[in-house]
């Protein structure tokens, strides 16, 4: 179904400007904005994938991966068709880039208030927008997230960082947690890979982690050859701990799809001596991701190295008794336990 846009700016002649992420399209009546799913149509912008989401499923919350947000709780997770980022790398592009949909395919109606009782009648305590961009469905976000919170229900994006500061400001007092991917530390790669900018970003995740209640929690997939050199790890890790060293980070594992199929999956070595650069940057929370590697994809208290929470894949196996503190030295250890 259909619903028309929140932030918009009428232009002449029909046109109208889509402010809901750093693209700022300017879109003719009959066309859509670079996401594919905010359409113009006789002049008044419409979000088209509004209550039809096209996967729909209960994850555990490590898997988005928020790993110091509600440990071992489910998350209903929904994603829908549209994304502002042209990634040749994408694992959901069979969602994300799909730009031709016209409403015939996938997507069952499933409006705000149905996700909302869904999670009340089942006991799952958090909504996830994700597999693609939750910008795009900015509105259906918005929607639940208001609905959600008036039931006690939490609200997480994950998202690649590039809304505008008016949408951003929009969803925050109903955003409870948020990951962001930090694709890379370049703006040659963001032109080049994502067709996107770095600044707006990095503007966002340190807005976020500064001047915000919501929980934040960062992603870098690192491909080989193009954002995994020691120099680019070293100055993006050492940019995050001056943001806030409490940040959690992640650096997870490439493998060839979609269009990228001509480089190998990211090894074990490469992924240990990023972990290796974020703790010496200064980040007390780095973990290793989409591989098996159960040492590294644990929380532990950055001072005495207890383990915290042990993980195995996204399962939670072991997790201490008085969250938020470490019982064998009483360091704070930052997150939302509850």
């Amino acid at each position: 179904m259909d619903k028309e846009a929140y932030l918009v700016k009428p232009l002449a002649e029909g046109v109208v400007q889509c402010r809901v992420c750093e693209h700022f399209c300017a879109i003719k009546p009959g066309q859509s904005g670079k996401c594919g799913v905010r359409r113009n149509v006789d002049g008044t912008l419409y979000l088209i994938v509004y209550g039809t989401p096209v996967a729909l499923h209960v994850d555990p919350i490590e898997k988005k991966p928020l790993f110091h947000f509600l440990p071992g709780q489910d998350a209903l997770s929904i994603g829908t068709y549209g994304c502002n980022f042209r990634c040749p790398f994408c694992q959901n592009w069979q969602m994300s880039q799909e730009r031709d949909w016209d409403g015939r395919r996938g997507g069952r109606n499933v409006l705000p208030e149905n996700l909302v009782e869904t999670c009340v009648r089942d006991g799952i305590p958090i909504i996830a927008y994700t597999y693609n961009e939750p910008t795009t469905f900015f509105e259906y976000t918005y929607d639940t997230a208001r609905l959600a919170h008036e039931r006690g229900i939490k609200n997480v994006y994950v998202s690649n960082g590039y809304m505008s500061l008016a949408a951003l400001d929009m969803i925050l007092p109903y955003l409870d947690g948020i990951n962001v991917d930090l694709k890379a530390f370049t703006e040659t790669f963001y032109r080049e890979q994502c067709q996107a900018r770095l600044g707006p970003v990095k503007r966002n995740i340190m807005y976020i982690a500064r001047e915000t209640g919501t929980w934040i929690e960062v992603t870098t997939l690192l491909i080989p050859g193009l954002n995994d050199s020691e120099e680019e790890l070293r100055a993006m890790a050492e940019w995050l701990a001056g943001v806030d060293p409490e940040m959690p980070w992640h650096v997870t594992a490439f493998h060839p799809d979609y269009r990228m199929l001509d480089r190998p999956r990211t090894s074990q070595q490469i992924l240990a001596r990023a972990y290796e650069i974020g703790q010496q940057a200064g980040l007390q929370q780095v973990f290793v991701g989409n591989v098996m590697d159960l040492d590294r994809e644990s929380t532990r208290c950055p001072d005495c190295g207890r383990v915290l929470i042990r993980r195995h894949w996204y399962t939670v196996q072991e997790m201490w008794d008085e969250r938020g503190v470490c019982p064998q030295c009483g360091r704070a250890i930052a997150g939302v336990w509850s």
